[in-house]
């Protein structure tokens, strides 16, 4: 199976670190990573990722206006939301503008596999 390239883009380094622990011990993936959605869209433009793991929370650009900006740049982007609870309203947004999933912080290691499986069709 080819090695899929997935782009964490949030702005937190600890959460960078998790979701890229939980994933790479799936040994499927490469990934990359950015620390706000300014840089995601760079990182995306660059890398050509199969599936992006989007914050919603975030400064510089938040992850709604992160994801209206990659879908116009790419309309088959793949990207699954991540956020914390009582953040609905943003996911149910999120999912309208194009998302394919979402995941809520704090991760069950089990669902985020499950998500991105699911979207990159594995």
């Amino acid at each position: 199976m080819l090695e899929k390239k997935i782009l964490i883009i949030d702005d937190l380094p600890f959460m960078r670190k998790v979701i890229r622990e939980i994933l790479e011990g799936t040994r499927l993936f490469r990934i990359e990573e950015a620390s706000n959605g300014l840089e995601g869209l760079h990182r995306y433009r660059e890398v050509k990722p199969d599936l992006v793991l989007l914050d919603i929370v975030m400064p510089v650009l938040d992850g709604i206006s992160t994801l209206e900006r990659l879908i116009k740049m790419d309309p088959k982007a793949r990207v699954v939301m991540c956020s914390a609870l009582g953040q609905e309203e943003l996911i149910v947004h999120a999912i309208r503008l194009g998302a394919k999933d979402f995941v809520v912080k704090p991760f069950h290691p089990h669902r985020l596999v499950t998500a991105v499986h699911r979207v990159l069709e594995l």
